[in-house]
């Protein structure tokens, strides 16, 4: 019976009740089901509570699963960052995408028209540059499709994004001269704020970007009555909801907050940068749970003090910070205790293989099933195309495939 559960799961399908100290072959992604289910509920009401909606990053999952589950709870719409992944949540019946990027290429341009014949498909894309604006005006007029577009206002040295006020207002014009183009709002990424003054630099930032808003909307430029007006990555989506509904942004403006990766959460960056919204928001008496792990067997035991783990960079992010060790199980026992290994490190990861040393006291033997909490989320899903949901007993109730 071992077996043909370990089939069913590698392939995708939901075995449900298989569980993961016993019947699933590892490594894996394993995901919490109570800690995924509080983490949608607690952005949701966030989010709402600040008067905004919410457009999660889905890039950072790509599992149509959690898509689903976001737009439940009541998500506005779901971001992302490609046309791919755009017609890859169509696929799976998201039908209001907002494209924090911009639109480049005919061939993806060719794909976002095809969605947009479905009339039921809301879509939105960035633009910052006058080339950009007349490809698009082009394409999609040829196409007889009109297109939401919204100006992406950036800072200098970071990512994409106009420079200056005065090129948003420059860009604005190029836009409306365009038929087959509709000006809908104004985005930022406030992400690549870094440094001692971070915190005044995004308030600022969020100031801009509604002090353009306003400027467009006085000057008719927008082609909807109540723009859109986005930003709020993972990090400071408090600072930016605060910004928004402090100027009042709601009022005037249709106000959109993206964050991603609160969804399954991590215990590196994003729990550091947790924390730190808690202690902004004393309001706040409960933060997100990490809901993402990779667990993986004891693979060697080469030398006293130090542990190879069948786990690499095949499996799991280490752009951010490496695994971190969180309870070792006992393969096949039931019930599955977990015995703290918090204070053994991961100190290297290859490709298919990390490297660990075992604190003093604890006692493994080559097969144990070690549970590692990651960091930045957004690069181990993508290493997976399936993600086990679990429930508090470790059981497997769902089979989470990705699409990337």
């Amino acid at each position: 019976m071992t077996t043909a559960i370990n089939s069913a799961v590698e392939k995708g399908d939901a075995t449900i009740g298989a569980h993961l100290v016993r019947d699933v072959s590892l490594p894996a992604l394993v995901l919490h089901r109570e800690a995924l289910e509080h983490n949608i509920r607690w952005m949701q009401t966030f989010v709402s509570d600040s008067g905004a909606e919410l457009a999660p990053h889905g890039k950072t999952s790509m599992t149509p699963a959690l898509f689903k589950r976001q737009l439940d709870a009541g998500a506005w719409g779901i971001t992302l960052a490609s046309a791919t992944q755009t017609r890859a949540a169509y696929a799976h019946g998201v039908r209001r995408v907002l494209m924090a990027n911009q639109l480049v290429g005919t061939p993806n341009m060719a794909l976002i028209a095809d969605l947009l014949a479905d009339p039921a498909f809301d879509f939105y894309c960035m633009v910052d540059h006058p080339d950009n604006v007349a490809d698009l005006g082009a394409y999609f007029a040829s196409r007889g499709v009109k297109l939401n577009v919204m100006i992406e206002y950036g800072v200098v040295g970071g990512r994409c994004g106009c420079r200056s006020e005065r090129e948003v207002i420059e860009l604005a014009r190029a836009i409306n001269a365009q038929p087959a183009l509709a000006l809908t709002g104004i985005e930022g990424y406030e992400g690549v704020i870094h440094g001692d003054h971070a915190v005044s630099g995004i308030r600022e930032f969020a100031a801009s970007l509604v002090r353009l808003a306003v400027q467009l909307q006085d000057s008719d430029a927008f082609a909807i009555a109540k723009p859109i007006i986005t930003a709020s990555g993972s990090a400071w989506y408090d600072l930016i909801a605060e910004s928004f509904e402090a100027q009042n942004a709601g009022g005037r403006f249709l106000s959109v907050l993206r964050p991603g990766s609160y969804v399954a959460h991590d215990h590196g960056i994003y729990k550091e940068a947790q924390c730190c919204v808690l202690d902004r928001r004393s309001d706040l008496h409960e933060g997100l749970r990490p809901a993402l792990e990779v667990w993986a067997h004891v693979q060697s035991l080469p030398e006293p003090g130090f542990a190879v783990i069948a786990l690499g960079k095949r499996d799991v992010a280490y752009d951010a910070g490496l695994p971190v060790p969180l309870l070792r199980y006992k393969a096949g026992v039931l019930p599955a205790v977990g015995d703290d290994v918090g204070a053994c490190k991961v100190t290297a990861v290859m490709d298919q293989h990390a490297f660990m040393t075992v604190a003093p006291g604890v006692e493994l033997r080559v097969g144990d099933i070690i549970s590692f909490g990651t960091s930045h989320p957004c690069l181990t899903f993508d290493k997976w195309r399936v993600g086990l949901l679990v429930d508090e007993q470790l059981a497997v109730v769902e089979s989470m495939e990705t699409c990337f």
